[in-house]
């Protein structure tokens, strides 16, 4: 075992008189090491269950015969970061999770790991160090907030982004807006709809890194606890198997991964994640395999922001299972990927039933023939660009429009509060990417002032940022090259057209190559981020959001 370099023998007697200083015995000793990453904290409403989820996981190790060691990770909530500065360090704590983990793991050479995220950068950077360490490990979540209730309907976080919108142009009162910001959030866990964490967690579980029901019992139900439990027994088996997560992370599972993410229709930003995972397993995931598997695979569901259903329901419908267990009839799947219960994702699934075709569509009628998300590319986005395809107004799968052109967030947003965003534009947004930002700000604040103010059905957004999984609209993120390195979107001047074909996976500026050769000779950054510290040392460090938004 990799703990016995700290148990066993007279040169570990140092180790031992430190461990003993735990309260350490003799007995455990012998017993394997079992690290508990946990992500708990008092300000993340997805990591305030955690410390419940983490006790039912030692009690799991402790029962199948582990000694279990806590350690945290950190993380940060996207939509309290929104719209300020705070949006900076969210993206950046994906890499600061990753490093800090692997410098515990590797310090108290653990035999094991159990990962306990929860929100959005949390829980890729966990699966981060878990295929770069490469030691048994298993994640089990903190689970899915329960969706809100207000005025007779379900409501979710995004329906109060949305509604401010809808507060600033008249729309509603600021009584209306008071209720739903009341309503929105019920329970603790990860924001009810299809958005990043609950994405990147029903993929973990599609990625055999996680039990069933990981990406939607929801946090307060006592099945999350009862999964926990399982969880810790179940690290217990990898260990003595000797499975480790490269033997699950290979690129029919990335492949899996990226299928029910189509079939789903999960945030944009999973494609920004499942690259950089794969990349720790020395795995390449390019984004033209995105639209490959995107044309084949039926969209199934539409969960919030695309539709009116909530991860609650998708668990009540047969979960993550069913989903895969429909997919799988057309063949999409690769049923012989090795998953942490031991058994091949085909054996998992293989009893699984779709219980409501309201939620889970069959594969004979479904919201569309093709995935939920497409990467676009054309002169503005040589490198690519992604849209969630499925959370697009028909009107808007084809578009042609005057771009209006802004170099941070903060003033598209004052413009299109302001009135001054027309029916039919395109707005850009640029100097927000990995670099220019840096760090990739989220642009939940524009695309849901869009929708609230009436245009989202005849107005869209490019940038070279992301969007929250909250997003619905016409918006396109990741624009690669980013405007800070630059790229097209940094020669874009106001009233240049701008044409959009999502089906044709198309993006264009409709301007000559020597107009935009002559722009890029003269252009000279807009702005240049004054920022120090981590933030300074990431941006000279990462990487196109084309590639993951790695780090070099």
């Amino acid at each position: 075992m990799r703990s016995d370099r700290v148990t066993k023998g007279m040169n570990a007697a140092p180790q031992r008189a430190l461990l003993r200083a735990l309260g350490m015995t003799d007995r455990e000793m012998g017993k394997p090491f079992i690290g508990i990453v946990s992500s708990y904290n008092e300000i993340v409403p997805g990591h305030m269950n955690i410390d419940k989820i983490v006790e039912a996981v030692r009690q799991g190790v402790l029962a199948a015969g582990g000694v279990p060691f806590v350690f945290p990770a950190i993380a940060v909530c996207d939509g309290i970061a929104m719209g300020h500065e705070g949006m900076k360090y969210s993206l950046v704590t994906r890499e600061l999770i990753a490093d800090s983990t692997e410098a515990m793991a590797m310090a108290h050479p653990f035999d094991g790991l159990v990962l306990v995220p929860n929100c959005d950068k949390n829980v890729p950077g966990l699966l981060m160090a878990a295929a770069r360490l490469n030691i048994p490990s298993i994640f089990v979540s903190g689970g899915p907030m329960l969706a809100g209730h207000c005025n007779h309907e379900k409501i979710s976080y995004s329906k109060v982004s949305e509604a401010v919108g809808e507060a600033h142009c008249g729309k509603i009162s600021e009584e209306t807006l008071d209720a739903y910001e009341r309503n929105a959030c019920p329970t603790c866990g990860s924001c009810s709809g299809m958005f990043t964490a609950n994405s990147m967690n029903c993929l973990t579980e599609v990625l055999g890194m996680a039990l069933a029901g990981n990406g939607t019992i929801p946090a307060v139900y006592s099945r999350r606890l009862q999964l926990a439990k399982e969880t810790g027994r179940q690290i217990m088996e990898l260990v003595d198997r000797n499975i480790c997560p490269r033997d699950l992370l290979t690129k029919e599972a990335f492949y899996n991964a990226l299928t029910i993410d189509m079939a789903l229709g999960c945030s944009t930003n999973s494609v920004l994640h499942l690259p950089a995972i794969a990349h720790e397993c020395e795995l390449e995931l390019d984004l033209d395999i995105v639209n490959e598997i995107s044309a084949k695979t039926p969209n199934l569901c539409h969960l919030a922001p695309a539709g009116c259903h909530y991860i609650e329901e998708l668990d009540e419908a047969g979960g993550i299972a069913a989903v895969m267990h429909e997919i799988a009839k057309l063949g999409l799947l690769h049923t012989d990927c090795l998953t942490c219960n031991g058994k091949t994702l085909g054996e998992n699934i293989a009893g699984a039933k779709v219980l409501d075709h309201e939620i889970i569509r069959s594969v004979k009628t479904p919201y569309s023939s093709e995935g939920g998300i497409a990467v676009l590319r054309g002169n503005l986005a040589p490198d690519g660009c992604v849209v969630k395809r499925s959370a697009v107004a028909e009107s808007m799968m084809r578009h042609c429009g005057p771009a209006r052109v802004f170099n941070c967030e903060e003033d598209a947003l004052a413009a299109i509060y302001g009135g001054k965003i027309c029916p039919g534009d395109v707005v850009v947004i640029r100097y927000e990417g990995p670099k220019g930002g840096p760090g990739m700000r989220e642009m939940l604040n524009p695309t849901s002032a869009i929708m609230g103010s009436g245009l989202g059905d005849c107005v869209a957004l490019i940038t070279d940022g992301r969007f929250s999984g909250a997003t619905r609209g016409a918006a396109i993120g990741h624009v690669s090259p980013e405007a800070a390195v630059g790229g097209t979107i940094a020669l874009i001047e106001d009233g240049d057209e701008i044409e959009i074909n999502i089906p044709q996976n198309e993006i264009r500026v409709l301007l000559a190559d020597d107009v935009l050769e002559a722009r890029r000779k003269a252009c000279k950054p807009a702005r240049t981020p004054m920022v120090k510290g981590y933030l300074a040392r990431y941006m000279k460090n990462v990487t196109s959001g084309s590639t993951g938004a790695i780090l070099e």
